[in-house]
């Protein structure tokens, strides 16, 4: 049985769970696994369509390109590299991490397209959400409205 993970927004007060794809992308896999739990700030993509994500320092060696896709649909979990200098980063961030960040991704809409002001953004697709990707959805597209303030973006093993 694959590993699965709990997609949880706290003040919203809902979650899903998320099954790993460990055959298409077993580096990604491992990579998240071992840096859980996380506990991050929220954010909205601006370009990228209905995306959360949070931008978490990276506890090891990058994972490297694996199963990587421009187009994700409702439901997938992409993995970034983050370069310090990227676009939207702010100054502090930087400082901070100057190894960059690594992007955990959920995307909860159809019509996403990872194509930014520096261009395509390829991410590696590691994991599906397989329970609760109906209310998930519904609070995402809230966030997107009411703003992100104070919301926590957790993921932990199940």
């Amino acid at each position: 049985m694959s590993r699965r993970i709990e997609l949880v927004l706290k003040q919203k007060n809902v979650s899903a769970v998320a099954t790993f794809l460990e055959d298409a992308a077993p580096r990604t896999c491992a990579a998240l696994w071992d840096m859980l739990p996380i506990d991050g700030d929220t954010y909205h993509a601006k370009w990228a369509g209905r995306e959360l994500y949070t931008l978490v320092p990276p506890r090891q060696a990058s994972p490297g390109m694996e199963n990587a896709t421009i187009m994700p649909i409702p439901g997938d979990l992409l993995w970034f590299d983050v370069h310090p200098d990227s676009i939207d980063i702010p100054v502090e961030m930087r400082k901070a991490n100057p190894r960059g960040f690594v992007d955990i991704a959920v995307f909860y809409g159809r019509n996403s397209f990872l194509l930014s002001p520096q261009g395509f953004m390829p991410g590696n697709l590691f994991a599906t959400i397989t329970d609760g990707l109906d209310n998930y959805a519904k609070a995402c597209g809230e966030l997107f409205r009411e703003g992100v303030i104070h919301e926590r973006f957790i993921i932990r093993r199940l």
